[in-house]
């Protein structure tokens, strides 16, 4: 039954991916072109390249083809998935203002030429002229029929300045659009690289002692380097950290996607993260999908401290750190018994877990803060409607009961370089004691 519900949904994802697609290449291609022209055959060639490059990039990351053909793939392919979204939000906007420029052209000029008639216009007038020189005021020679031709699209038999009309709108609306979509993506890609900014964020807890007022930590998440983001842009985000001279630094997962004999060099910045108290790294989603038993190891290596379902005591405060849910199903998900249960609930406690759906476990162990990420802010809009449907928190403080959680848009991006209406971050969580 769960199999054939999968197909089932499967296949209306698809069904509906078709429609857009159809929709999309009628208004692009179709529209604004004329029937059996080269011009047709090469713009349906090159539509269709976009959606076979996205999920041909899709399958070579999660597929582990070589890095060098994930990275062949991954920039046009991702982009075209970001453009082919604002191209689609922008075409149906269009669709009010087709009628309205439709009628506005209408009441200008009712009878538009036809580009194609007019070019036999000049010799015409050639000929006019030469009868009027002799003083013959003959009209020039026009075969029977060839004014009403001149007025008829011959492949579709209607009025050939209705033709041209609808022509100047397809072109009109669909360039509009895309370069709407393509200025989007163009400064959304442009948010990305330029690296994530610094966001500061006060958090009052009930239980933490005076001498850690103002104790700050720098939450990084989500910087997914990979085929597309690289060593320079880890090299953004480690600078952008050490300037804020945290007390403790937390990275909350997807970090990398990708293998260690791959991301290697990309990471190797990390290694010159600072903090009074060290870095701290629980594992994200996409770490599984790579092996996060590689990415934990290495990670040491560069001086960062796991925390795998474990909890280390600081002077101030507890931090503890569990799993991903991703690792359920490899037998390591998070186990907050482990990483809380033993602990003394008087001592304020900090918790790393990458999803923030996990906050209702962490209200039922104590914890005072949850510092997460995942979400991206929606990265995409209007994708932050639907990732605000599915998390607690999309982006910034929320309280549950007598635990609160943050949540950062993250570092870096997933899938298509580009950040629209969500953009990244390195949150500065500076603790605040009542007792100050």
């Amino acid at each position: 039954m769960g199999v054939l519900l999968g197909v089932l949904v499967g296949a209306g994802v698809m069904a509906a991916f078709g429609g857009l697609l159809w929709y999309v290449w009628r208004r692009v291609v179709r529209d604004t072109t004329r029937p059996r022209t080269a011009w047709r055959r090469a713009g349906t060639v090159l539509f269709f390249t976009g959606p076979v490059l996205m999920f041909a990039a899709l399958a070579a990351e999660r597929g582990g083809a070589p890095f060098l053909l994930q990275q062949l793939l991954a920039w046009p392919g991702f982009l075209w998935m970001a453009f082919a979204l604002y191209l689609l939000l922008a075409l149906v906007v269009g669709e009010a203002v087709r009628p309205l420029l439709n009628r506005w052209l209408e009441r200008r000029s009712p009878s538009v030429p036809e580009p194609e008639a007019d070019s036999a216009r000049p010799a015409l007038e050639d000929e006019a002229r030469r009868a009027d020189e002799a003083g013959t005021g003959a009209q020039p020679h026009q075969p029977e029929g060839a004014q009403q031709k001149a007025r008829t699209d011959p492949r579709r038999g209607e009025p050939a300045g209705d033709l041209t009309r609808r022509l100047f709108v397809s072109r009109t609306v669909t360039g509009t659009a895309a370069a709407i979509a393509a200025a989007t993506v163009g400064y959304g890609t442009y948010n990305v690289l330029r690296g994530p900014r610094i966001k500061r964020v006060t958090v009052p807890l009930a239980k933490l002692p005076r001498a850690a007022h103002g104790f700050r930590i720098a939450v990084v998440s989500d910087i997914h380097l990979g085929p597309v983001l690289g060593e320079g842009f880890a090299r953004k985000v480690v600078d952008t950290v050490n300037s804020t001279q945290p007390d403790l630094i937390a990275v909350v997962g997807d970090l990398v996607d990708g293998d260690v004999a791959d991301l290697a060099s990309a990471a190797r910045p990390l290694a010159d993260l600072r903090a009074r108290h060290g870095a701290f790294f629980v594992t994200g989603n996409h770490e599984y999908f790579s092996g996060a038993e590689q990415w934990v190891e290495h990670v040491r290596e560069l001086g960062l401290r796991p925390l795998e379902n474990a909890r280390t005591e600081l002077p101030y405060f507890d931090l503890a750190g569990v799993n991903d849910i991703q690792g359920e199903g490899e037998g390591e998900g998070p186990d907050f018994g482990k990483a809380l249960g033993d602990r003394d609930r008087s001592r304020t406690s900090v918790l790393m877990a990458h999803q923030p759906v996990v906050i209702h476990d962490a209200v039922e162990h104590g914890v005072d803060l949850q510092l997460s990420g995942h979400t991206h802010g929606g990265q995409l809009w209007p994708n932050n409607f639907i990732a605000d449907l599915v998390n607690p928190t999309l982006a910034g403080l929320g309280r549950y009961g007598d635990t609160q959680l943050y949540v950062t848009r993250g570092a870096g991006a997933w899938g298509p370089p580009v950040r629209v209406g969500a953009p990244s971050d390195i949150t500065v969580v500076e603790l605040a004691s009542p007792r100050a």
